[in-house]
């Protein structure tokens, strides 16, 4: 038991400081470079109008503060995994060398999709940056992230059904629910929503500490169900995320934007299966639960979108939900503290629920 805790909590903590320590380099070429948005705000949301009262909230923000911020969340998690794996051939007979957690049954397909997500979204930032004009004017088409997307998740449910040959989920409270083939679509599907919920991105510190405390949960649930190595990876992203939040926090020093949240919210899709019906777990079924920020996020926009399709009418001044707040007059620190205690509760609440059931 000593062991695995070491495993856990060791690349949680190396993630941390690989993190803080490249942060000074990174900021240094983005500041020099001014990595930022040419024009401040949104331009054209989702639903494909104009975005006054969010340009106008973050006027003055946008176009002096770099992107990129990912960078330091993907970076030391990756550089974390290359370290261990390292220990493994410089010391073999050694307790360094039972500390990687890079394994094929559970966690080089979590990598694999974040490194796919954080490499289209870093496109995407660059994009931004530039400013360039033509078709990529503004960063990557919604829809063509939406491919990679589906590529991804894609291949990652086929390989689910055909090599792991898992094909149903494990309902909360109800059990094993068989999906057969349609588990291939369904997972795409839980996909896409994940995906749908990087717009929580937007206000100093929130996206960070919210899935901060998601992949904690998950740590705790995958500890639970002795999946150690996803264990280490969900704590690794830990580790990464808090020293991304350590120069995040108003006012920040960067912002996560697409090249971090598209990693992590691909990376969470398959650590949210992998902690279902292969691990004798609820995972996907807690994933509302310990997301429920991310819920109500994705909610807030299509709420807002339909209302004003159909009914020509919104229902926030704002969306998503947390810059409503920011619109009715409240400090952005106040929405994003907020939002972190009720993340805490949210993933306290899943772990809780995982171990019960």
């Amino acid at each position: 038991m000593e062991t695995v805790f070491i495993k856990i909590f060791a690349p949680l903590t190396i993630a941390f400081l690989i993190g803080i320590l490249i942060t000074p380099i990174l900021t240094h070429f983005l500041y020099r470079y001014k990595a930022w948005k040419p024009k401040a705000g949104k331009g054209n949301g989702y639903g494909g109008g104009r975005t006054p009262i969010f340009d106008k909230l973050h006027k003055d923000k946008d176009v002096n503060t770099p992107r990129l911020g990912g960078v330091v969340i993907w970076g030391s998690v990756l550089l974390t995994v290359l370290l261990f794996i390292a220990f493994q051939f410089i010391f073999p007979d050694t307790k360094l060398a039972e500390l990687s957690f890079f394994s094929r049954s559970q966690t080089w397909l979590p990598l694999f999709a974040l490194i796919v997500g954080a490499v289209v979204g870093f496109i995407d930032d660059l994009m931004n940056i530039r400013g360039s004009g033509g078709h990529f004017a503004g960063g990557l088409s919604l829809w063509y992230r939406f491919l990679a997307v589906g590529l991804v998740s894609l291949f990652s449910a086929w390989w689910f059904y055909s090599k792991l040959e898992i094909s149903s989920i494990n309902l909360l409270g109800y059990g094993n629910f068989e999906l057969g083939i349609f588990f291939i679509p369904f997972f795409m599907l839980v996909a896409m929503s994940v995906y749908m919920s990087s717009v929580i991105d937007g206000i100093d510190g929130l996206a960070g500490g919210i899935f901060m405390f998601i992949f904690t949960a998950y740590t705790g649930i995958a500890l639970f169900q002795n999946q150690i190595d996803i264990a280490a990876l969900c704590a690794t992203l830990v580790g990464g995320i808090l020293a991304f939040l350590w120069f995040n926090i108003p006012p920040a020093r960067f912002y996560m934007t697409e090249t971090g949240i598209m990693a992590l919210t691909m990376a969470l899709t398959i650590i949210a299966f992998m902690t279902d019906a292969l691990g004798e777990g609820e995972g996907v079924s807690i994933l509302p639960i310990v997301g429920i920020l991310l819920l109500v996020t994705v909610a807030s926009n299509v709420i807002q979108i339909t209302a004003k399709k159909l009914f020509k009418q919104k229902v926030f001044l704002v969306a998503p939900i947390h810059h409503h707040f920011e619109a009715l007059g409240w400090p952005g620190y106040k929405v994003t503290m907020r939002y972190w205690v009720l993340g805490f509760v949210a993933a306290a609440l899943g772990m809780l629920l995982a171990i019960l059931f």
